[in-house]
């Protein structure tokens, strides 16, 4: 049985030309129909598609938080569901002002939808805000999460595939905090974002202290900013040598070790 993270996007807000907003998506062969997708900046569909997904195989949608680069492309999301083979209703799972946020998106466009026969609904999942809240509980996935430091209610997440014992990790947006530590405790694969030095975002250097401290076994580092990022990434892997950049549309096999 293999199991995938799937770098949708991996870039921040404003990135290189190459790059789209940071989108996630967790996928087994075995189970494919329970396909997870992580936040929709951008054409998140059209990009799942890229790495081999299907449409018709995403069970729920995870969004993080309110920010424009994780949630302006749902309505083109609702869409393309609607007018694709698969059946039924979207879950949405996030925190309460994010599903807030995700619903106005939606209402940006009701007086054009409101005609589409068979429109599917969001069914809204809601996220408690603390540390080790379920998210998606769904065989074959666990998907929990915690608070993380950025600003607007914001969650990272841990994913263990529960039949292989697999676990991922993805911080979010964040400055280095501890809840991402005990989020990627141990995981084979951590996704952290590497955005810069500032309020409510993390350097390379500092996602690498996180992931040693986590004691994970890979890191990738995404929300990339534009740039050369060669001299920084060496700095960062002098602290967690298994230090790499995400790499657009790359699906990242990821085992038990």
């Amino acid at each position: 049985m293999s199991v995938f993270c799937h770098l949708l996007g991996t870039g921040a807000a404003i990135s290189d030309p190459h790059r789209t907003t940071t989108m996630l998506a967790f996928s087994d062969d075995a189970h494919p129909d329970q396909s997870l997708l992580v936040d929709c900046g951008g054409d998140a569909l059209q990009r799942w598609q890229a790495v081999g997904g299907e449409i018709r195989d995403m069970a729920a949608l995870i969004l993080t938080h309110v920010h424009p680069d994780h949630i302006s492309g749902l309505p083109l999301l609702m869409e393309k569901t609607w007018l694709s083979d698969r059946e039924g209703d979207l879950p949405i799972c996030g925190y309460q002002e994010t599903i807030d946020q995700a619903n106005r998106c939606m209402d940006a466009f009701a007086s054009v939808t409101a005609g589409w026969d068979g429109m599917p609904e969001m069914v809204p999942h809601v996220v408690a805000r603390k540390a080790g809240a379920p998210v998606w509980t769904r065989n074959p996935w666990r998907v929990t999460s915690a608070p993380v430091d950025h600003g607007p209610p914001t969650f990272g997440l841990r994913v263990e595939h529960m039949p292989s014992g697999t676990v991922m990790a993805y911080s979010c947006d964040t400055a280095p905090c501890d809840a991402v530590v005990e989020l990627a405790h141990e995981a084979d694969l951590l996704v952290h974002e590497s955005n810069g030095a500032g309020p409510g975002h993390s350097s390379m250097v500092e996602a690498a202290d996180v992931a040693r401290a986590a004691k994970a076994k890979q890191l990738v580092l995404v929300h990339l900013p534009p740039g050369d990022k060669q001299e920084s990434l060496a700095v960062a892997r002098d602290t967690f040598p298994e230090t790499t950049l995400g790499v657009e549309g790359k699906s990242y096999p990821v085992a038990r070790s």
